[in-house]
């Protein structure tokens, strides 16, 4: 499997505070049968101020140190990058990064405001020859009031990309009952684990991928951790769109169906 979204860089952002953290991390992701990880540190002026030159030595630094310990673990550059006006102009410059040099950007937006403008900011990336890739969507606390925000950048060609831990329960019922219904809508084109440590988020992605498999299919399973991340970070075109669910079990559906009326109620 790759990883697209790890916060694995250490001492960096809010993800792996030391080298010592960022190794058993990389012991994590390996185990898990992780071989590719992106490292993408937070992008956010004035909170995160880290720039591309930097965060590259930084990546080649880890990766001797990864080598050293006899991981089999490949790191590549990248950046989380938050909403701002200027993204077009500082991912030419070099200043924020796309994912190993592609043109396949991951965007944050604001955790709990819908930005003013996220449409035209996603349409000058794209007219800027950038494909964006919208973070943990599931995750957002706005996404119930403005889902139709989603499902209109999703039309336009923005990739989703959702949290491994969201289909796990880690963060919450609502976000795993936004992540399972845009994976039933065939909304999703990544899953990632966007770790950020080795205890309490770590780069889990082996039961996601059953998980997955189960409520999906082996083969777009394969898509979601496998082939479009392999696509973003080679820098080639999409390959197959998104799928929805194959038909489920019995008790599969079940399930989805409790979750989803609970979310409702407590919605109420």
């Amino acid at each position: 499997m790759l990883d697209i979204h790890c916060h694995m860089l250490p001492g960096v952002d809010d993800g792996a505070a030391d080298l010592s953290q960022a190794l058993e991390m990389a012991r994590i992701a390996v185990s898990e049968g992780v071989t590719v990880v992106a490292c993408t540190p937070h992008m956010m002026p004035g909170v995160y101020d880290n720039r591309g030159p930097d965060v590259r030595a930084r990546v080649e630094a880890l990766q001797a140190a990864v080598d050293e310990a006899g991981l089999p673990l490949q790191l590549v550059a990248g950046a989380d990058v938050h909403v701002a006006p200027d993204v077009v102009q500082r991912l030419r410059a070099g200043e924020a990064l796309s994912l190993n040099g592609s043109r396949y950007v991951l965007i944050e937006p604001p955790h709990h405001v819908a930005p003013p403008r996220l449409q035209s900011l996603f349409f000058d990336l794209a007219a800027g020859g950038y494909q964006p890739i919208l973070t943990h969507p599931e995750r957002l606390t706005w996404i119930e009031r403005d889902y139709g925000l989603i499902r209109s950048l999703f039309r336009a060609g923005v990739w989703m990309q959702i949290t491994a831990g969201s289909l796990e329960g880690r963060f919450g019922a609502s976000a795993r009952y936004w992540a399972e219904r845009m994976l039933d809508e065939g909304m999703v084109h990544v899953v990632a684990s966007d770790a950020h440590d080795p205890v309490a988020r770590p780069p889990r992605l082996a039961q996601a991928r059953e998980a997955l498999a189960r409520r999906m299919g082996a083969a777009e399973a394969d898509n979601l951790l496998i082939h479009r991340p392999h696509a973003a970070l080679s820098d080639a075109p999409l390959g197959s769109a998104p799928q929805p669910p194959r038909p489920q079990a019995a008790n599969d559906s079940a399930g989805s169906l409790w979750r989803s009326f609970a979310h409702l109620w407590r919605s109420a």
